[in-house]
């Protein structure tokens, strides 16, 4: 019998690495030693995963993927008796979606088919869900503001914890994140980095100062982690969306809403627990200026979604009349635009989400 001839290891996991993540899941099987690089966190995060958005209609779950062309197709929670449930809001959270309905919120990877429903407690009213984080320990937490029966007007900060399945609020207002300033979101969709949840708030109401706002999930404490590039914004209805890039950094997109001019940010440096604000150093990545430029915040004042892809900046976003449609810039110039005809729901939620091997924990 001729000897077999076995490719090298490491060839191995550069092959497997290029297969999408769903393809990959009946592989576990193979061996012992393929299941364990399934999850080990290096092949995960090296994952030649293609970015996408996911989007949500008032009947319907999409998935758009971008590469080679644009494709659509319809998703479903995997959790019996859920089938039906459409989240009313989607929030892209380091290779998870965090879905929010009326009872609760559903953490999801729709690549692997896995989910975990996590229902409000009976004092819980009003919830609303705004990133995972993990703490030191591994151990994963939801941050969400909600309002509690005995305090209905009174928004509190809240974490449910994974290990415990339960709810804990937190000794802050939800207005109050800071020395007694009061912050606003600018966007309700947190940041997930190392753990850590990011937001872009702002301070005050006239002449606002925008930032970003770290909660810090070991410590379960908030604090103003850095400034943005872009200074002040002039209006309310700029658009202002904070991404993670290349898995380590941040990006920040801003359209200023008179002039349409796009600027796209990426951070220096990598993002980690030991770096200080000051070290935040910012890096213009693109400028687009036109004065036939298309609104990327739609007429509800919802914030574009988007990703950076081998130099592209790919957007995700809704016109005027509430359709769906991706926006593909490079060499700071509009490249294309394509109208979503498959979402036929109007003003449908959007996210990217990456396809992953992380499993909902």
């Amino acid at each position: 019998m001729a000897h077999e001839e076995k490719l090298p290891w490491e060839l191995t996991e550069e092959i497997l690495s290029r297969v999408p993540p769903n393809s990959l899941v009946p592989l576990r099987t193979v061996s012992k030693q393929w299941n364990a690089l399934f999850n080990d966190k290096t092949f995960i995060k090296n994952h030649k995963a293609t970015n996408r958005f996911i989007l949500t209609t008032k009947s319907k779950i999409y998935s758009v993927s971008i590469d080679p062309k644009i494709e659509v197709c319809e998703l479903t929670f995997d959790i019996p008796g859920l089938e039906s449930h459409i989240p009313k809001y989607l929030i892209d959270c380091d290779k998870l979606l965090l879905c929010g309905t009326e009872k609760g919120v559903v953490v999801w990877n729709p690549c692997l088919r896995q989910s975990r429903w996590i229902g409000k407690d009976l004092n819980q009213t009003r919830m609303k869900a705004y990133g995972i984080g993990y703490n030191n320990k591994g151990s994963y937490m939801i941050v969400a503001a909600c309002g509690r029966k005995e305090h209905p007007t009174k928004r509190l900060w809240t974490i449910h914890d994974f290990a415990s399945n339960a709810w804990k609020d937190l000794e802050l207002d939800s207005g109050d994140i800071k020395e007694g300033k009061t912050l606003r979101l600018h966007t309700t969709s947190g940041v997930s980095l190392n753990g850590n949840l990011y937001w872009i708030t702002c301070i005050g109401k006239i002449d606002p100062v925008y930032n970003v706002t770290e909660f810090h999930s070991s410590s379960e404490t908030f604090f103003i982690f850095c400034d943005l590039p872009c200074g002040t914004t002039d209006c309310y209805k700029d658009a202002l969306v904070l991404k993670v890039f290349e898995g380590d950094r941040f990006s920040l997109l801003k359209q200023c809403h008179k002039t349409k001019k796009i600027e796209v940010w990426v951070s220096k440096n990598k993002i980690d627990n030991n770096l200080d604000s000051e070290d935040v150093e910012w890096i213009k990545f693109m400028e687009v200026s036109s004065p036939n430029l298309l609104d990327l915040v739609d007429t509800r004042y919802s914030q574009p979604s988007y990703f950076i892809e081998d130099k592209r900046l790919v957007v995700c976003s809704c016109d005027e009349t509430g359709r769906a449609w991706i926006y593909v810039f490079g060499e700071n110039k509009l490249v294309s635009k394509t109208q979503i005809d498959y979402v036929v729901d109007p003003w449908p939620s959007h996210s990217t989400f990456i396809p992953s091997l992380v499993p909902v924990p």
